[in-house]
């Protein structure tokens, strides 16, 4: 007896290129030349319900490698602190610029030094910004001078350095116990005219005019009031004599 031979099912196959080996052609799979061959699932003759298991499972898969990638960026710009580390970091840093705020410098300080060592990326800059503040506020708290000139020299210098207030302050410390320190009230009209301060820069220049004519010819002279020059409020003070 002779036993049937079941008949061989043909497989469908995509047509082969011969010179790249690829199956690209006609648009079976969507690939471009040169490019491997991929298959093209979507091609097969696939029931609704395989269809939408395949949507579905690609779905999990697409959201479970989006929450990896999200995490990984969460876990990179927190410094590794979990959610609860990254809220207390904070909170130390506002109780430290409290501190700042109220001009303690030095319990500041050592607040902004304990946090740098573990803070995350983001507070890192201004952790050092503060802790620099601190510094030098300190360090001028421990200044003396012989003269209220060589007071107004370190004023100055202040101002040429960019740091305004700190040279507003001992400009106004100058004037406090000398108020009729002409060169004080120029230095503060100069500091006005650079941060903008128009009509306070007027008020100081009229008084240091006031108390000594020649910084009048000075003030003519001076490029650091070169934003006031279109006001003229300014030219009516400088040049009086003309109508």
């Amino acid at each position: 007896m002779r036993v049937a031979i079941p008949a061989r099912q043909t497989i469908w196959q995509p047509p082969i290129d011969g010179m790249r080996g690829s199956a690209y052609k006609d648009g079976l799979s969507g690939t471009n030349p040169g490019r491997p061959f991929l298959p093209a699932f979507g091609r097969l003759d696939r029931t609704p319900e395989l269809h939408a298991i395949g949507n579905a499972m690609m779905q999990e898969v697409r959201s479970a490698a989006a929450g990896r990638k999200k995490s990984a960026i969460a876990a990179v710009g927190s410094g590794g602190l979990s959610a609860a580390g990254l809220a207390a970091a904070y909170q130390h840093y506002e109780s430290a610029v409290q501190l700042v705020q109220g001009g303690k410098y030095e319990k500041a300080l050592a607040a902004f030094e304990k946090l740098l060592a573990s803070a995350p990326p983001q507070l890192v800059e201004r952790c050092n910004m503060y802790i620099s503040t601190c510094r030098r506020q300190l360090a001028q708290s421990q200044l003396s001078f012989l003269t209220p000139e060589e007071h107004y020299d370190y004023a100055v210098s202040q101002l040429n350095t960019g740091y305004y207030e700190e040279a507003r302050e001992h400009f106004n410390r100058i004037l406090g116990d000398h108020p009729e320190a002409d060169y004080a009230l120029y230095g503060l009209a100069l500091l006005d005219s650079i941060t903008g301060r128009s009509q306070d820069c007027l008020r100081n220049l009229a008084r240091a005019i006031e108390l000594n004519p020649k910084n009048r010819l000075q003030a003519r002279a001076d490029n650091d009031f070169q934003s006031m020059v279109d006001d003229p409020r300014f030219t009516e003070l400088l040049y009086p004599e003309i109508p």
